[in-house]
């Protein structure tokens, strides 16, 4: 990967057993730096990483979105609550969840034409950049978000257009 410095994020990763062989850990973890890379994020911390399934997906996106639906990508992050206590600065970081349903990832990239472990990738960067704070939904927004995310999917070396 291009201009990587030390890994500043943990990255704790739990991979569902059925897919457990076709799932490459470092290539996720490099999609989580190189997230963080080009979005200039220097905090260092953690964050959890789950490749599920369908089903598993189709719950969380229910029980925490009210959508009754499977998607690709979720990011559960910081809800921006006050916190009570002012942490030290060696304190660590909890950046959040991001859970890749590995199913849609594999339609995606049927669909587009490129490999599973790109599109693995690519939702990998978009949900840590959800949790650095980045939204799509307004056009402003998604032009700042898509930005970030195709320097990322640069770094590492996957060639993709929004």
């Amino acid at each position: 990967m291009k201009g990587t410095r030390p890994q500043a994020i943990k990255t704790h990763l739990r991979v569902e057993p059925a897919f457990a062989r076709k799932v490459r850990p470092s290539s996720l973890r490099r999609a989580v730096q190189a997230a963080f890379e080009s979005a200039g994020e220097e905090r260092r911390g953690e964050l959890t990483l789950v490749v599920a399934d369908d089903a598993q997906v189709r719950t969380l996106n229910r029980v925490y979105r009210d959508v009754d639906a499977t998607t690709d990508v979720l990011a559960f992050g910081d809800a921006g609550e006050p916190d009570v206590f002012i942490p030290s600065p060696e304190a660590t970081i909890y950046f959040g969840d991001i859970v890749v349903c590995y199913p849609r990832a594999v339609e995606q990239a049927a669909a587009y034409g490129h490999p599973v472990e790109d599109e693995l990738s690519l939702l990998v960067v978009h949900g840590t950049l959800h949790l650095l704070g980045y939204d799509h939904e307004r056009g402003s927004d998604r032009e700042e978000m898509w930005r970030i995310q195709s320097a990322a999917l640069a770094r590492l070396d996957i060639d993709w257009r929004p």
